[in-house]
């Protein structure tokens, strides 16, 4: 069985460690704990794992996070992948830091990877991880908060996040979508 895994983020050196690339991060941490290595493909870097069984295609879109619809649309046709064995792994201002959700449809939320994936696939239903990145703005800087750089308090903590994010990402393939949420979803 196949996965693409999609981990949401903004290439270029001004973004590494943001806020923002914590779908990076995620996908980042578990090559790094595989010994395998991303390569340049077309719309993004590629790595590919395997788990009981799976084959994980992980994902990070080269396009930016406002067009990565492309690179999840291009990259399920190629590898001829269904819609429901897609995970979108992304930031979320609306959750405390720290805090994972899964789910299997849902809208934007007015975060524009989103909403670009939403609109490039036809559809809001397909899975996605939301990881909290928690909110300590007012109204108008949100931008900055999110391409802002991790304190050193939120890095210390982040290779347990991801770590989190990684067996969620392999719950959601080895017991299915509904058993990982209940599972993973606190």
């Amino acid at each position: 069985m196949n996965y693409l895994i999609v981990g949401l983020g903004n290439i270029g050196v001004e973004y590494v460690h943001t806020r923002h690339n914590i779908g990076f991060s995620v996908l980042d941490a578990w090559a790094q704990a595989s010994n395998i290595v991303f390569e340049s493909g077309r719309y993004g870097s590629m790595a590919e794992l395997r788990f009981k069984g799976r084959t994980f295609h992980l994902l990070k879109p080269s396009t930016y996070m406002n067009l990565s619809g492309k690179a999840v649309n291009y990259w399920m046709n190629a590898l001829k992948i269904p819609l429901e064995n897609v995970l979108v792994i992304v930031d979320d201002m609306a959750l405390p830091f720290g805090a994972l959700r899964i789910r299997k449809k849902g809208s934007d939320g007015g975060h524009n990877g989103l909403a670009n994936i939403a609109e490039c696939l036809g559809t809001e239903a397909y899975p996605r991880m939301r990881l909290g990145i928690g909110s300590h703005v007012g109204f108008g800087s949100q931008v900055d908060f999110v391409l802002g750089k991790w304190t050193d308090e939120e890095t210390a903590e982040l290779p347990e996040i991801c770590k989190k994010a990684i067996e969620a990402v392999k719950a959601v393939a080895t017991i299915g979508i509904d058993r990982a949420m209940s599972q993973c979803n606190r």
